[in-house]
C-alpha cells in the first residue's frame, strides 16, 4: 500500500461500496429496508463528489457511512450478498484512459464509459477547443472547460483532464494507463496508436476499441438529428 495517496486509497473505498450496492436487489427489499439503501446511495454519490472538489475528510465521512449502512442491513439479514472485497484489491484496479470530444453526452458515450469503468478506474482526455475545431471544421457548441466538467459528473469517470494542444500522446505518456479504450468512431485503430506509443517508449498499455453502436450513438448523429428537427420546426 505504500506510495498511494490519500485521493487514490478514498476512491477504491468508494469503488468497493458501490460494487457492493450494485450486488444489492432492491426489488426483494421491504420499504424500509430499500430506504435505507437510497440513502446509502445518496451518501456514495455524495462521496464522488466531494473527492473531485478534493474534500477527502468529507468524502471519507460520507463513504464511511454508506458503508456502515449496508453493513447494517446486511448484518441483519435485510441484504443477502457477498462480504466486503479487500481495499487493497480494489486500488489494484487498471487505469483505463478514454479519450474523446465529448461535445454531446449520449447513450454511446454512456456505455463507453460504462464499459471503461468495468475494467478499471476510468481516466478521461477531454480533447481541446483548437483541436476540435481543426479536426471538425466547425467551432464546438460547448468549451473544452464545459465538456470537461460535463465528463466529469458522470458516475463512471473517477478524473478528467484536457488534451495536450500540439501533442495528443502527451496525456498517455504522462498518465501511463494499463489501458487504453477507443470509442467506436475515433479516427486511429488500435494497431496504430500501439506502434505510435511503442516509439516513444510506452510499451505496456493494452488497446482496446468499442465497437457497439445504435442509432444517435454519436456527436455527429445527435448534430444532424438537431438541425433536421431545428428545421422542420422552423418551417
Amino acid at each position: 500500500m505504500a506510495g498511494i495517496d490519500l485521493k487514490d486509497r478514498i476512491s477504491a473505498y468508494i469503488y468497493n461500496v458501490e460494487q457492493f450496492l450494485n450486488s444489492v436487489k432492491e426489488e426483494e427489499l421491504s420499504r424500509e429496508a430499500s430506504y435505507i439503501v437510497s440513502l446509502a446511495r445518496d451518501y456514495l454519490n455524495d462521496a464522488k463528489y466531494y473527492l473531485e472538489k478534493g474534500d477527502y475528510i468529507t468524502s471519507l465521512s460520507c463513504i464511511a457511512y454508506a458503508e456502515g449502512l449496508l453493513d447494517a442491513l446486511r448484518h441483519q439479514g435485510h441484504i443477502k450478498t457477498a462480504d466486503w472485497k479487500p481495499l487493497s484489491e480494489a486500488l489494484k484496479r487498471p487505469l483505463v484512459l478514454v479519450a474523446g470530444s465529448f461535445e454531446f453526452l449520449h447513450p454511446g458515450h454512456l456505455a463507453l464509459l460504462k464499459r471503461a469503468w468495468e475494467l478499471g478506474r476510468v481516466h478521461v482526455v477531454v480533447s481541446r477547443d483548437r483541436n476540435f475545431e481543426k479536426f471538425k471544421g466547425r467551432k464546438p457548441v460547448l468549451s473544452e472547460n464545459d465538456r470537461l466538467e460535463v465528463v466529469r459528473s458522470v458516475k463512471y469517470v473517477s478524473s478528467a483532464s484536457l488534451g495536450d494542444e500540439e501533442d495528443f500522446l502527451k496525456p498517455i505518456i504522462d498518465l501511463k494507463p494499463d489501458i487504453i479504450l477507443l470509442g467506436p468512431d475515433q479516427w486511429i485503430e488500435p494497431s496504430e496508436l500501439k506502434e505510435l506509443l511503442e516509439k516513444r517508449g510506452l510499451v505496456n498499455v493494452k488497446i482496446l476499441k468499442y465497437e457497439k453502436r445504435e442509432g444517435l450513438w454519436s456527436s455527429t448523429s445527435v448534430y444532424s438529428e438537431l438541425k433536421k428537427q431545428l428545421c422542420i420546426n422552423h418551417d
